[in-house]
């Protein structure tokens, strides 16, 4: 029998303060019985002695300081997990929203999870494909990798999770793959486009979903993505699929966070986050990855919109610290009507020479790769200059690369929204945009490979034939 309180003493915003309390832990769930016999839960945020700060999920309308009974439960948040999860849509909770039965879990888990030993980490180094040439061709993610996706406001970060969400793929033998989506802070219309477009497509049968709204709690909104991430330790670690968890937006769930320190008066940080911003983070990203003995693994793409395009803003900054690189969306491109608006030069995937290659991609794809990087670099500089000087101080080689760098975002890093290209057509791509600079350009690409998938050009063709 769960002992009873009836001495809350202190009511403000979303927390209450309850007094002399025994036995109580931090982070242990709460029930408050209201007057009206309404049961309403929290979860412990401090203990001091005898007295437990509890912060209410649902928020404290209607609580009487009096007449409300405070049982503290003995257990934190969990989810139950069971192969049923998958095809499922939860709220940021763990309870079902698609209209469904409950699950009949076979395991109770801590949402918290435990650290992962670094002794038994193993190396990522297997390629996943997403379908998406600005990825797979020139910043590649690899299984077991943390991503972040950079964006903005109103840049299309959300149809590219959903493309990711649907086309992304381990190569190779068949491999048993899930993607667990979870989506922080959005709105009713955000949330029926990403559950609906799962559905049409039918990749809502390999999926599980958590979606928080932006009119749920914020203690909701902090628990969402660590049950994602626990949904994907079982579906890798006890079900040996390889998963793609896909965050999308850490910012609203760093300004949960910062509204929850807020509240408990702690001192702020950076732009008035708290100090322990960057632990926090770290408690989620860090539980992705492979484990040795093991064939699961968790890749991991947080998605987050930089406050005022600034890369530099306390999140995406600590993300970065932990995470192994970025892909940043670019407000240039995404004028120009390119679709997915990728920003390759600025972009990194600190492992992508660790999953490409024979026997993973293809053989030339790393000198590929290199050549495109440079050339689209000159290509972009050489429109810089065309830009300040006039088109009649370009010489003839950069006004070729002035126009490669125009090919290639609008065959390379643009594509349908619906196109998934597998990695030979993104290579192949790459060859066909790098035939368009002479020949003698090509210095980071090795003869044989040259020789081997360099196709040929027009003057090349008319050479021959004369």
């Amino acid at each position: 029998m769960l002992k009873e309180y009836r001495t809350v003493r202190e009511l403000v915003g979303p927390l209450m303060l309850v007094e002399e309390v025994e036995g109580v832990k931090y982070g242990e769930l709460v029930e408050i019985e209201l007057a009206s016999g309404e049961i309403r839960r929290g979860r412990v945020l401090e203990v001091d002695g005898d007295i437990a700060l509890v912060q209410l999920f649902e928020g404290p309308t209607g609580l009487d300081l009096y007449e409300s009974k405070v049982r503290f439960l003995g257990k934190s948040i969990e989810l139950g997990v069971s192969p049923e999860i998958l095809g499922r849509v939860f709220d940021g909770l763990g309870r079902p929203k698609d209209g469904a039965p409950p699950i009949i879990p076979e395991r109770r888990l801590d949402i918290n999870g435990a650290p992962m030993n670094p002794y038994t980490r193993d190396y990522p180094s297997e390629f996943i494909q997403t379908g998406i040439s600005a990825i797979d061709g020139l910043n590649t993610l690899v299984r077991g990798q943390k991503l972040p996706i950079f964006s903005g406001s109103g840049l299309p970060h959300a149809r590219l999770a959903a493309q990711i969400a649907r086309q992304a793929k381990v190569l190779g033998a068949e491999e048993k793959f899930a993607v667990v989506f979870a989506a922080m802070g959005i709105t009713f219309e955000e949330a029926d486009y990403f559950i609906g477009d799962f559905r049409r497509t039918g990749a809502i049968e390999r999926a599980t979903l958590f979606i928080n709204l932006a009119n749920d709690p914020p203690i909701e909104r902090n628990a969402t993505p660590r049950m994602a991430m626990t949904a994907a330790e079982y579906l890798a670690f006890d079900l040996q699929m390889h998963v793609l968890v896909i965050l999308t937006d850490m910012t609203y769930y760093a300004e949960a966070l910062r509204e929850i320190s807020a509240a408990r008066k702690e001192v702020p940080g950076r732009r008035g986050y708290p100090g322990y911003l960057y632990t926090d983070l770290a408690t989620i990203y860090e539980r992705a990855g492979r484990v040795k003995g093991k064939k699961g693994s968790i890749t991991l793409l947080p998605i987050l919109t930089m406050p005022e395009d600034d890369k530099t803003h306390p999140i995406p900054d600590l993300t970065g610290y932990i995470t192994e690189g970025q892909i940043i969306l670019s407000r240039e491109l995404h004028r120009k009507g390119i679709y997915p608006p990728i920003d390759v030069l600025p972009s990194l995937s600190r492992l992508k020479d660790k999953g490409i290659g024979a026997g993973k991609t293809r053989e030339d794809h790393a000198d590929t790769m290199n050549q495109l990087f440079a050339a689209y670099a000159r290509g972009k500089e050489a429109k810089d200059l065309a830009v300040i000087l006039g088109d009649a101080a370009l010489t003839d080689l950069d006004r070729k690369f002035a126009r490669f760098a125009e090919e290639f975002e609008e065959r390379y890093v643009k594509q349908a929204e619906d196109e998934n290209r597998s990695i030979e057509e993104t290579l192949n791509i790459g060859w066909e945009l790098l035939s368009l600079i002479p020949r003698g350009e090509l210095k980071r690409i090795r003869d044989e490979y040259l020789e081997k998938y360099l196709p040929e050009t027009e003057e090349e063709e008319t050479a021959g034939a004369g």
